[in-house]
């Protein structure tokens, strides 16, 4: 059987293909179309009407294409920039209806359940104690766990895109240091209460996934991508730090020709390395293991695992009494302990 998974995130619309054998996901077909939403709301937040259509056809274009692979209908998500729209009901209606899946609409602390699932599923149980990060968008989601399920799962708004808009101007690239200053004493007051946690909780393994996390880690000297996916690959404090020097020199366009740093990921790289630095700074973390897996992948084993009732109690367009849904039984994505 073949299952798949529609990603609606901030930088990119993608289709993720996998054959559900052995009780692991294994890839068959990736597809993205990069639409850069996060670049196109406006100062609410807002997705205007050809940012809506954009949407649309791409969710379309990614249903017809798993099709043409024998997969089932996917499971189509949104994150943090659908998320916080103020018009998301009205995106939701949309995709509803001219590209004939139900996007739904994942809470963060869901996002970072299912992230911190795929990621002790990769790393197995040798990773002990576990705690996971991941750099979004829009988000950080930040998980810990001693078993399968984790014992406590937050989102906060300290993703890369959003940070790079909200706090780093354009008119100042490369940034000032006041400007960078002011925006680590931001990420630390978000950080505070979830890293003391970390640190009470003494995870075994620190695990980082997402995209900004493997550019970083490439720029840190991390083997690239195509040594595959078993190749280890960690990241270090230290060298972070260095990196946060090297990157916070450049204009953003420049960044581009740093080893790991893509093109369109380069005006965010700067924020994204200094979430991750200060992150591990106030947990008192020296190394994080880099794992491929993640939000996609979390939501594929739930599937290959016969667990879909939870799915079904995320928002639904067709529901929109739904709207901001308590947790129900049978979810079990709250934090925990």
């Amino acid at each position: 059987m073949r299952i798949s998974v529609v990603d609606v995130g901030s930088n990119t619309v993608r289709l993720a293909i996998a054959d559900a054998a052995d009780g692991a996901p294994l890839p068959v077909h990736t597809a993205k179309r990069r639409l850069r939403l996060s670049d196109r709301v406006d100062d609410d937040r807002r997705l205007g009407p050809e940012t809506v259509s954009e949407i649309v056809e791409a969710v379309a274009a990614a249903r017809d294409e798993a099709r043409r692979w024998g997969s089932d209908e996917p499971f189509a998500f949104a994150t943090a920039i659908v998320r916080d729209a103020p018009n998301r009901d009205e995106v939701l209606r949309a995709v509803h209806e001219g590209a004939g899946l139900r996007l739904r609409v994942l809470p963060g602390e869901v996002e970072a359940e299912l992230t911190f699932l795929a990621a002790r599923r990769w790393l197995g149980w040798r990773a002990g104690p576990l705690g996971v990060l991941d750099i979004g968008g829009g988000s950080l989601e930040v998980a810990f766990g001693r078993g399968r399920e984790p014992s406590f799962a937050v989102s906060l708004p300290l993703g890369a895109r959003r940070l790079t808009r909200e706090h780093l101007s354009q008119d100042e690239d490369p940034p000032t240091e006041e400007s960078l200053k002011a925006l680590r004493r931001h990420v630390r007051h978000q950080l505070r209460d979830v890293a003391a946690r970390i640190r009470w909780e003494g995870p075994l393994t620190m695990a980082a996934t997402s995209r900004t996390f493997t550019q970083l880690a490439r720029l840190c000297g991390a083997a690239p991508g195509r040594h595959g996916p078993f190749t280890e690959r960690r990241l270090s404090r230290r060298a972070l730090r260095t990196a946060i020097s090297e990157l916070a020199v450049l204009p953003a366009a420049d960044r581009a020709a740093l080893p790991g740093i893509s093109a369109p990921r380069a005006a965010q790289s700067l924020a994204g390395a200094l979430v991750g630095h200060t992150a591990m700074k106030l947990m008192d973390v020296r190394e994080l293991t880099l794992c491929p897996w993640a939000i996609r992948e979390g939501i594929l084993l739930r599937r290959i695992e016969g667990d879909t009732a939870w799915w079904n109690g995320l928002t639904d367009p067709v529901l929109p009494h739904m709207r901001d849904p308590l947790p129900q039984e049978g979810l079990r994505f709250a934090v925990r302990g």
